[in-house]
């Protein structure tokens, strides 16, 4: 996998070795070794472009994220960042700076541009309040998508969020996807990579980092005190990325979905 020749131009090198990187189910992605020895990230998709410039918003309020080095349609070039082994302290340093980052405030809930995961789009207009987004951004778009017993449940979830879900939390700058694998852990700490931004509720991106295991301890130390409520609303935000597994991935993930409705009581 090359570079495109007038971007290599511009870089005065040219590519001595390309390694694909894991991480590829959505994108491309690739460890290129440049001659001058530099080694860069490549990601390429068609929606990459907007991963850029969630990433240059994200860097806009320090948050840890690679730098964006090169982007235009359909290719985004990053700094490569080593790998290294997890740490306590790597976890309370992220939880402070994820903590950080959801103290900026946005204006409405939601992102300037829908997104997508594959075939599933991601709206991200804005709505009149956080359980209406939450609500018709979120969860409905999945019902045609749903044997009908599991969407009604959902259904009705859906229009009891309002007794469920604050009615305007502060509108966070959210990374949107931060399961464990887009923690990528450094000599330098731990960065976020892959985002899905857009601003909401700040237990989402906590709720989402709790869906497929669990944070050190330490980083709920570095993270701070969470608001009273956040265990009855967590398995509310883990139903967005269980149904986004269920389209993507198919019926292996259903038992999730279903065990998430058990749990809200629905």
């Amino acid at each position: 996998m090359s570079l495109p020749q007038p971007l290599l131009d511009a870089l005065g090198t040219t590519v001595t070795r390309t390694e694909a990187l894991a991480g590829g189910d959505l994108s491309q992605v690739a460890r290129v070794t440049l001659a001058d020895g530099r080694d860069m990230v490549t990601k390429r998709g068609p929606l990459v472009d907007a991963e850029a410039r969630m990433l240059s918003a994200m860097a806009h309020v320090h948050a840890p994220v690679p730098q964006v080095r090169h982007a235009e349609h359909g290719l985004i070039c990053l700094d490569y960042l080593p790998p290294a082994p997890a740490t306590s302290a790597g976890w309370r340093d992220f939880g402070a700076a994820l903590a950080r980052m959801h103290s900026w405030d946005g204006q409405d809930y939601g992102w300037t541009e829908d997104y997508a995961f594959g075939d599933v789009r991601i709206e991200n207009a804005a709505a009149a309040s956080w359980p209406a987004f939450w609500g018709e951004r979120r969860l409905l778009p999945f019902l045609p998508h749903l044997p009908a017993a599991l969407g009604a449940r959902l259904e009705a979830l859906a229009a009891d969020l309002g007794d469920r879900l604050p009615a305007s939390p502060k509108p966070a700058l959210l990374h949107g996807d931060l399961w464990g694998g887009n923690v990528h852990f450094t000599d330098q700490g731990a960065f976020m990579i892959d985002p899905a931004c857009y601003y909401g509720h700040s237990e989402v991106d906590l709720a989402m980092l709790t869906l497929f295991g669990q944070p050190d301890a330490a980083f709920w130390r570095g993270y701070g005190r969470l608001e009273p409520g956040f265990e009855a609303r967590r398995v509310i935000y883990q139903l967005f990325p269980a149904l986004v597994h269920l389209r993507l991935f198919g019926e292996g993930y259903a038992p999730m979905v279903t065990g998430l409705l058990d749990q809200a009581g629905v």
